[in-house]
């Protein structure tokens, strides 16, 4: 990092964390939250900038989540730090007295060029041994308000932060988390909703995403939380989780979903079109152009079972392409689904020119498993 670029402090530990989310809260500065994994894209950046625009403190989380099974998922937190600092003005200088750094070693140095006072006491630092400075409540550090100093962050300082916390602050009982019909501890299961179409795909996903959203939720308790539509089922079924929780941070109504950021050729963006080889990536869109021909079925007023035939044919009408031009990719449809935004029930029979259902899919490509989906008759965010 030069210089002059803008400075992402990374947090790494729970209480470091803790102890900035009081100090913004003593504030009064709403805090967004972006979930991620890593591997960012525009999509992720897109995000970011709806949190920064709207909120004084953003963290993105960059957590791969092994109850998920992603051991092979990509680990780029240089290159997504290079990402993030592109959305900040250049030349932002760090808050002095944060004591939270690109790593865990380092300690941003007075600037001999101004003479601007660091802020003191925000009560976060790299080591466990930190105790904030005495507040004017009195001396003892658990006293109200230790460790909140008087003066305002700026929200064109440091804005923005990574939480970046390694498996064993996540899970502190560090038991099974692959295989979770052996595991033991707490986990969160949607049921009714975390078992169909994604779900029914991809066992034990939804689990492990609900588990560690409230997790993360619970460690930053932001009051805004940003997700993209493109993963549409786990951002509904997280505002479900949080009804049924009764979760405050965020409220359900405070979960944000996002349009699907998307390339030229409508592919929705995702860190998983990195595996596609360029034969694949042309293929690809397909998921899109299925998806928008039950669409356009929808506003003529067909049945769901219409509007799932017709994304199928334009799949099989792919795959025979695929075979008559020898084309060096595979394509295989996982499955096509209408169904009610809110229950996830699926949607059959005639369906109504604005009634509010989503229309999604999966495919696979080759060896990458693409999804997407399209929002008919309601709106996001």
């Amino acid at each position: 990092m030069s210089s002059g670029s803008p400075h992402i402090p990374v947090i790494r530990s729970l209480a470091q964390l803790r102890r900035w989310r009081a100090a913004a809260r003593e504030r009064g500065l709403e805090v967004g939250v972006v979930p991620t994994m890593g591997a960012l894209h525009q999509g992720h950046l897109d995000l970011v900038k709806a949190s920064l625009a709207r909120h004084p403190l953003t963290v993105m989380t960059l957590f791969v989540n092994p109850m998920q099974d992603l051991d092979k998922y990509p680990r780029t937190l240089e290159s997504d730090l290079d990402l993030l600092r592109t959305l900040l003005p250049s030349g932002s200088r760090p808050l002095r007295g944060l004591g939270i750094s690109e790593n865990d070693s380092f300690r941003p140095p007075h600037s001999e060029t101004t003479t601007e006072p660091p802020v003191r006491g925000l009560g976060v630092s790299e080591d466990e041994g930190f105790r904030p400075a005495a507040s004017h409540a009195g001396n003892r550090a658990d006293a109200p308000g230790a460790g909140v100093g008087s003066e305002f962050i700026p929200s064109s300082q440091t804005p923005l932060v990574v939480f970046n916390p390694a498996p064993d602050v996540m899970y502190p009982l560090k038991g099974e988390l692959q295989d979770l019909t052996r595991h033991r501890g707490v986990s969160v299961d949607v049921r009714g909703y975390g078992d169909v179409m994604e779900g029914a795909s991809r066992p034990q996903f939804f689990r492990g995403v609900a588990t560690v959203c409230t997790k993360l939720f619970n460690a930053v308790e932001p009051d805004h939380a940003y997700f993209g539509q493109k993963d549409i089922q786990q951002a509904l079924l997280l505002r479900i989780m949080l009804t049924d929780l009764l979760m405050a941070h965020p409220s359900p109504d405070h979960l944000h979903i996002l349009p699907t950021t998307r390339a030229e050729d409508n592919l929705a963006l995702s860190s998983r079109n990195a595996y596609l080889d360029p034969a694949e990536r042309a293929v690809a869109p397909v998921l899109h152009r299925a998806l928008s021909a039950a669409r356009d079925l929808y506003t003529e007023g067909s049945t769901g079972e219409e509007m799932l035939a017709a994304a199928t044919q334009v799949v099989l009408d792919e795959q025979t392409r695929i075979l008559d031009e020898k084309v060096p990719a595979e394509l295989k449809l996982d499955y096509f689904e209408v169904f009610d935004k809110d229950t996830f029930e699926p949607v059959r029979g005639e369906v109504k020119p604005g009634t509010p259902v989503v229309l999604a899919g999966a495919v696979w490509v080759g060896r990458t498993r693409l999804i997407d989906n399209l929002l008919l008759g309601w709106d996001i965010d």
